[in-house]
């Protein structure tokens, strides 16, 4: 199964690719990033590009995917509109357009969020940006999977980049456990999240296509 993967370098998608890389069905990653990522893995290949509005030089490269697993994405939180709504929308549009053309049986899985916002007509600027890039990635010809997670628990070593949220990750670690006891339908972690988009190309493009974090455990057990 040949993967592409967006969004590696960041703390959800370093747990996608370490679960691409521990599962035997996943045979080719391309990993399509701004920088290198320093790794040599027999099945990880890494394209480097820099302008993610424009994906039409990488055509060849993305090319008869089975699956594209999105985890790219940032705060809304010290950014304009204007700035958040390219990288959250039009990067996301732009790349599900390049690999699905002519693959409708592409399985593109999109990290989105709890609390985004299907309707696009709440309050929350973040929540309505996710709810309009899930709404069009479902009305695109492919099989498209909208993960929700709540919190998520970072395994194995994965970190953040931005600092306040690896600062938040080390307070809140502790409190893991707990949680998951007390309530375990918000919580998951970046092993679950990159086993359930795995499971998810299994799925045939049958639904339901928007997961909470309690069907991404149930995919990702």
């Amino acid at each position: 199964m040949k993967v592409i993967l967006f969004g590696a370098s960041g703390m959800v998608g370093q747990g996608v690719l370490r679960a691409c890389l521990e599962d035997p069905q996943v045979t080719e990653i391309i990993a399509v990033v701004r920088r290198p990522l320093g790794r040599n893995e027999p099945k990880l290949r890494e394209v480097v590009h820099a302008d993610f509005v424009d994906l039409s030089p990488l055509e060849e490269d993305l090319a008869g995917a089975d699956a594209c697993f999105y985890t790219l994405g940032v705060s809304v939180a010290g950014r304009s509109h204007t700035e958040y709504e390219l990288i959250t929308y039009t990067y996301t549009v732009e790349a599900a357009r390049v690999v699905a053309a002519g693959n409708p049986h592409l399985t593109f899985v999109y990290v989105s969020g709890e609390g985004t916002d299907s309707s696009e007509q709440g309050r929350a600027y973040w929540a309505r940006v996710k709810g309009k890039t899930e709404n069009t990635l479902l009305a695109m010809d492919m099989r498209a999977y909208m993960f929700r997670p709540g919190m998520i628990q970072p395994l194995h070593g994965e970190t953040s980049g931005t600092t306040w949220y690896r600062l938040f990750y080390k307070i809140t670690s502790p409190l893991y456990p707990l949680l998951r006891r007390v309530a375990p339908r918000y919580v998951t972690s970046t092993e679950q999240l990159g086993r359930a988009m795995i499971a998810t190309t299994r799925l045939d493009g049958v639904g339901p296509h928007i997961l909470p974090t309690a069907q991404i455990n149930h995919l990702g057990t």
